[in-house]
């Protein structure tokens, strides 16, 4: 029970004093991820050293320790291959925290068995990394995988994101409207903060791709920014008369074709 309750309180000791460095730093200079990850790390170090000490501080529990060290070795090796993800996790924790390729509020796109996914970094715990979605999702992704695949961080200097969105226009079009319309419409939209171009980057197989070059402010809103402008460009498209290709084909029937009531005669029919 002393041990218990000292295990307890030095883990209570512990949260407070982070708690009180925390309410010190408003200024975020001390990242709040790595604090996190120390005091999980802290505590699981502190429960092990403690349970040491009690199996030594007990007379009876310190020669059934000593007695069992000869059987160990095997039992260490199958609980060893056993963990190996586990402890690997916790390595790959330690790598993030030191090499902090990502802080907690960070915004990260990577690749998950649901695809390319976005969002922003929660927590980062001994074996997991959080991270949560713009639909309010949780991404729960071990450390080792996060640490080993390649990820985008969006938002670890600079929050502005570029706007790259394509526009196709027909042959027939005129592109010199089109792309007066698409910037008229960029420039009046009130989260772009800065306009870089629209060339045409594309001549397809039945459309001209223009491409709309613009700055915004962070990720979320480039793609608010992208829907708004996508419905508006339809619209001013069609009052101006400008086509947007879509997916046609044409059939050319050739030589002659007899029709049920041909055949039933036995009569041939004349080529349609």
């Amino acid at each position: 029970m002393i041990f218990l309750l000292f295990g307890l309180a030095l883990s209570w000791s512990l949260r407070r004093a982070l708690v009180t460095l925390i309410d010190h730093d408003p200024k975020e200079r001390i990242d709040r991820m790595t604090v996190g990850f120390i005091q999980h790390l802290t505590t699981f170090i502190m429960w092990v050293i403690l349970a040491l000490l009690f199996c030594h501080a007990v007379p009876s529990l310190n020669k059934l320790t000593t007695s069992l060290l000869a059987g160990v070795s095997i039992v260490s090796v199958v609980i060893g291959f056993a963990a190996q993800s586990t402890l690997g996790n916790l390595v790959s924790g330690i790598s993030l925290v030191i090499y902090k390729p990502f802080r907690r509020g960070d915004r990260l796109q990577l690749t998950t068995p649901t695809g390319v996914e976005t969002g922003i970094v929660e927590d980062l715990s001994l074996g997991y990394t959080v991270l949560r979605t713009f639909d309010n999702r949780r991404i729960v992704l071990s450390n080792g995988t996060i640490a080993n695949q390649v990820m985008i961080n969006l938002s670890s200097v600079d929050l502005r994101v570029m706007l790259s969105m394509t526009i196709s226009i027909g042959y027939t079009s005129d592109i010199d409207e089109a792309r007066a319309i698409i910037l008229e419409l960029a420039q009046a939209h009130g989260d772009v903060q800065e306009i870089v171009g629209c060339p045409v980057i594309n001549l397809g197989a039945s459309s001209v791709d223009l491409s709309l070059r613009a700055w915004c402010p962070d990720a979320a809103t480039s793609k608010s920014v992208e829907y708004d402008l996508l419905e508006q460009i339809k619209n001013r498209f069609d009052q101006a008369g400008i086509e947007i290709p879509y997916a046609y084909q044409n059939v050319v029937l050739s030589g002659q074709f007899a029709d049920n009531e041909g055949c039933a005669d036995g009569k041939t029919q004349s080529p349609r």
